[in-house]
């Protein structure tokens, strides 16, 4: 695409799939906010999902959202042919480990059927397209570190080059995701890039994620799971340097590659909860310690030791560098759930009591 401003970009029209969950509406946010293009935002509204995440935006004359599965073909076409794209940015995912070891079925559905589905309708639209809007359109392919497997102690970080060896359910439909959209590549020359990201947190993320998990437990004073002895170790991203990141790749990608977004911020799973105990603690400030809330519990099936990105060739080819410390990144976001019951009290109730989330000022059924 080559377009190394965010004028140039301002004149695209994205499609965003998955953005009403939470690295997809912090990336619909950002475009429609800070760059100013033309998002459609197409999202099934699953349990994860929070519209909620994108009253900022929902009233400008740039951004729609439409409720639709990726899955479902009729309408995904209708959608891609009304909207025309010059950029599909493929997030929607059932994400979450445990319960992708609970229901793999689910899994294999949306990450595995629904973009062999989305790869199928994009091909089809991206060949009809003149010379012009052919040549700069792309599909971005979202992906995660954990299609690598695990590493040792000792290994090096993930590179593109390592090898996938997925653990989970989870893991291996995003692998197959991976596999899919690299052949569509080879096979129809489709523009596609696969970005593969480290663990993300910061504000809106849904709470049954370790970071808000843990938070929420903190100042409710209820016990703080910790699988095994907390020594699995994660690398943790600022989920608005990873929406940067896919920016630079929107800009600055080569077709056919793959590109490992990660900050260096290898954490034990001990050492970041701990860290979340401190800053509720920094913050509340009631001479509680809230480390004491910690449990460990039986570690889960397949539970990969270590992840780790070496994310050079970004910084090399793309430009791109994580601009939040991982700490003082932690400590707002721990600030944002402080100060945000609203968005999330009502995220727990709904998710307890088996309801999906509430509603949008401009929802197309």
């Amino acid at each position: 695409m080559n377009a190394g401003t965010h004028e140039s970009l301002s004149q695209l029209r994205a499609l965003v799939t998955g953005g009403a969950g939470f690295i997809g509406s912090a990336l619909c946010r950002y475009l429609v906010d800070r760059v100013g293009l033309a998002v459609l935002n197409v999202d099934k509204l699953t349990y994860a999902a929070s519209l909620p995440s994108l009253d900022a935006i929902s009233d400008r004359e740039n951004y729609r959202f439409v409720r639709a599965d990726i899955a479902d073909a009729h309408r995904m076409s209708s959608l891609i042919s009304d909207f025309s794209p010059d950029v599909i940015i493929h997030l929607a995912a059932e994400t979450h480990v445990d319960r992708s070891i609970e229901c793999a079925s689910l899994f294999i559905q949306t990450n595995v059927v629904g973009t062999s589905i989305l790869l199928d309708l994009a091909t089809q639209f991206w060949a009809g397209l003149p010379p012009s809007r052919r040549h700069r359109f792309r599909f971005l392919l979202v992906s995660t570190d954990e299609v690598y497997g695990s590493l040792s102690l000792d290994d090096p970080a993930f590179t593109e080059e390592t090898p996938y060896d997925p653990s989970s359910p989870y893991a291996a439909s995003k692998a197959a995701a991976d596999h899919l959209a690299g052949a569509w590549h080879r096979t129809y020359g489709l523009p596609i890039i696969i970005s593969n990201c480290s663990n993300n947190f910061g504000p809106y993320q849904f709470p049954e994620k370790l970071i808000p998990l843990t938070i929420l437990n903190a100042l409710e004073g209820k016990v703080i799971s910790v699988y095994g002895q907390g020594m699995n170790i994660r690398d943790w991203l600022y989920v608005d340097d990873h929406v940067r990141a896919l920016l630079k790749i929107l800009q600055h990608g080569r077709l056919g590659e793959k590109y490992n977004i990660g900050a260096r911020n290898e954490r034990t799973n001990l050492q970041l909860v701990q860290a979340v105990c401190h800053h509720v603690d920094q913050i509340i400030n009631d001479q509680r310690e809230r480390k004491s809330l910690i449990q460990f519990v039986a570690d889960r099936p397949g539970h990969d030791l270590r992840y780790a990105i070496d994310p050079s060739k970004a910084e090399q080819e793309l430009g791109w560098l994580p601009m939040e410390p991982f700490d003082s990144a932690l400590a707002r976001t721990v600030r944002w759930y402080i100060d945000n019951r609203g968005w999330w009290e009502p995220i727990r109730q709904a998710v307890y009591s088996g309801e999906r989330l509430g509603k949008s000022r401009r929802i197309t059924p």
